[in-house]
C-alpha cells in the first residue's frame, strides 16, 4: 500500500513567487479535524476556501473518521458532560501523562478554549450522547460524538459545502513555497497533474507521517516493520518533511507518538479505534516468552492506554498478550475481533502460542500475588499485588475463574508527534520568527503540547482549537 500512496517528486526550482493561478484567500492542506475546523472558520468571514483532502471522498477525514469523543474542560455540568472537570484537574491530567514535557502556555489555551469548542461544535452539527458503558468512563470528561468521528466529519464537510468551501479529493500536497517567511503557493498533484495554486495565506493540517514505514523505521529501527497503523494510510508526512526542509523550527521527538495495544489480528492500515484492546486493567500481559513486563493496573485507563502501544513496541517481535478470565469479560469494550476463548489455561495458552511452562508459572506466580480487597473497576481500587515484579497496583485479582480469554497485542499507530513549532495564534516559526501568512494545526503540530503519553479525547481538543485559530488568524491576515 505504502507503494500506491507514494507522491511523485516534488520540483519547485522551476517555480517562483507569483506564478501560477491565485485560487483562493486561503489553502488549507489537510482534510480531517483541525484542516475542517481551519476552513469553516475562516469561510464564516467571508474568506475564500480551497481545502486539499488528499484521501478519495469515501476515505477523508484523515484520522478523524476513526474517533470517538472531545476532551472538555468544563466548570458545571455541560451537555452530555456530567459534574465538573476543572481547567486544573485537565492540566495536571496532561502534566501526568506527559511527565512534564508540554508547552505550558500553548496547553492551558487549548484547556481554556475547550468549553467554546464544544459549543461552537454543535453550531456547525455536531451531535452528541452519554458516553457508553465500557467506554473508559469518560463520562465527566469526554463528550462522545453520535455516530462516530465520521458523523463528525461528515457535518463539517457539509458545513464546509454551506459556506462555499471549495473541496479538491485526491488532491496531495507535494510541496510549499517559502521565501523569506511568507508562503506563496503548494504545489499540488490532482488528477495524475502537477498544479501550482497560490493563495494570500495557507494553513497545514495535514497529520504526522505514521504511515510512512520507512520514516518510522529511520525513528524505531526494524521494529517499526511490526507496527500496524491504525489511522488513515494516507498521513505520509510529505507535508511535514518539506516543511522542515525549508526551515521551519521542528518540535517532538520522532519516536514519541499516539501508539496504543491493538488487536495483533487488525489490518495493517486503518483499523480504527474497534480495534484497540481495552482489556489490559483486569489482564495479566505477557512477551511472547510468557513474562509479565509492567504494571497493567498504573493507572485508570484513560490516562495509561495510550502507553501500551509503545510498551509492546519494545518486546520481543513486537507482541504481547493479554490474558482474562470469565468474571473479567464484561468490564471494558471488546475489540472487533473476538478473543480466543478456551476452557483451560494450558489450552489457552497453547492456542496462543505461548511457553507452556513459563506462561503458567507467571500466571500462577501472579495469582500467588494477589490479596483480598474490594474490587472497583471503574476507579482506582488500591487492589495490589504483593512481592510480585513487576507489582499490579490495582485491579489485581486471580485469573481463576474459567473460561479464559485471550488477546494477542501489537503497537497500533494513531499518529505521530514529530511536528512543526507554532505561537499561540498557529503561526509557523521558522529560526524563532512567525512566518506571514503561514498557519497550522492538527497532528502536526501535537508535539508542541505533546511531548509524549496521551489523554483520551485531547487529540481532537488540540485539533479544534488551533484549526479554529488558525482559520481565525489567516482570515485576518486575508481580510486586513
Amino acid at each position: 500500500m505504502s507503494e500506491l500512496l507514494a507522491a511523485p517528486e516534488a520540483d519547485l526550482t522551476l517555480i517562483t513567487p507569483g506564478e501560477g493561478e491565485l485560487v483562493a484567500d486561503i489553502i488549507v492542506v489537510g482534510g480531517g479535524n483541525a484542516a475542517l475546523c481551519a476552513a469553516i472558520t475562516a469561510a464564516e468571514t467571508g474568506a475564500s476556501v480551497v481545502l486539499l483532502e488528499r484521501a478519495p471522498r469515501e476515505y477523508r477525514g484523515g484520522n478523524s473518521r476513526h474517533t470517538r469523543n472531545f476532551r472538555c474542560a468544563h466548570a458545571a455540568p455541560l451537555g452530555v458532560l456530567s459534574g465538573e472537570y476543572s481547567e486544573d484537574e485537565f492540566y495536571n491530567d496532561l502534566l501526568l501523562v506527559t511527565k512534564g514535557n508540554t508547552d505550558e502556555a500553548l496547553a492551558k489555551q487549548v484547556i481554556a478554549n475547550a468549553p467554546d469548542c464544544y459549543e461552537w461544535m454543535i453550531r456547525q452539527g455536531v451531535l452528541f450522547q452519554p458516553s457508553l458503558s465500557g467506554t473508559l468512563s469518560l463520562s465527566r470528561t469526554n463528550a462522545f460524538f453520535l455516530g462516530g468521528g465520521k458523523a463528525l466529519v461528515n457535518a463539517y464537510f457539509q458545513r464546509c459545502n454551506d459556506l462555499g468551501v471549495k473541496i479538491m479529493y485526491e488532491a496531495t500536497a507535494l510541496d510549499i513555497h517559502i521565501d523569506n517567511g511568507r508562503c506563496d503557493g503548494v504545489l499540488v498533484n490532482h488528477d495524475g497533474q502537477q498544479h501550482y495554486m497560490r493563495a494570500k495565506s495557507v494553513v497545514i493540517a495535514s497529520g504526522g507521517f505514521e504511515s510512512n514505514k520507512q520514516w518510522l523505521q529511520e525513528a524505531w529501527g526494524d521494529a517499526a516493520k511490526n507496527f500496524l497503523i491504525r489511522g488513515t494510510p494516507y498521513n505520509r508526512g510529505e507535508v511535514l518533511k518539506r516543511l522542515l526542509a525549508h526551515g521551519a523550527d521542528s518540535i517532538g521527538d520522532p519516536t514519541q507518538c499516539h501508539a496504543v495495544a491493538i488487536d495483533g489480528r487488525a489490518p495493517e492500515y486503518d483499523g480504527g479505534i474497534v480495534t484497540r484492546l481495552d482489556c489490559v486493567p483486569f489482564s495479566v500481559v505477557l512477551n511472547n516468552k510468557g513474562e509479565r513486563f509492567y504494571d497493567e493496573g498504573e493507572d485508570v485507563w484513560p490516562k495509561r492506554y495510550a502507553i501500551w502501544g509503545r510498551l509492546v513496541a519494545k518486546q520481543p517481535d513486537q507482541i504481547a498478550f493479554a490474558i482474562i478470565d470469565e468474571k473479567s469479560s464484561k468490564l471494558f469494550m471488546p475489540s472487533v475481533f473476538p478473543a480466543i476463548r478456551c476452557d483451560t489455561l494450558a489450552e489457552l495458552i497453547e492456542q496462543l502460542g505461548l511457553p507452556t511452562d513459563t506462561t503458567l508459572a507467571s500466571i500462577n506466580e501472579f495469582n500467588r500475588a494477589c490479596t483480598d480487597g474490594e474490587f472497583q473497576a471503574t476507579e482506582l481500587d488500591g487492589l495490589a499485588t504483593q512481592g510480585l515484579t513487576p507489582a499490579k497496583t490495582n485491579w489485581a485479582r486471580p485469573i481463576d475463574q474459567p473460561p479464559y480469554y485471550g488477546y494477542s497485542l501489537k503497537p497500533g499507530v494513531t499518529f505521530t508527534y514529530l511536528g512543526v513549532n507554532v505561537d499561540n495564534t498557529a503561526r509557523v516559526t521558522f529560526d524563532g520568527v512567525t512566518a506571514d501568512n503561514l498557519w497550522a494545526a492538527g497532528e502536526i503540530i501535537a508535539g508542541n503540547i505533546l511531548g509524549e503519553g496521551y489523554l483520551a479525547g485531547f487529540g481532537m481538543t488540540i485539533g479544534t482549537a488551533f484549526g479554529r485559530i488558525a482559520g481565525s488568524e489567516a482570515a485576518k491576515y486575508v481580510n486586513a
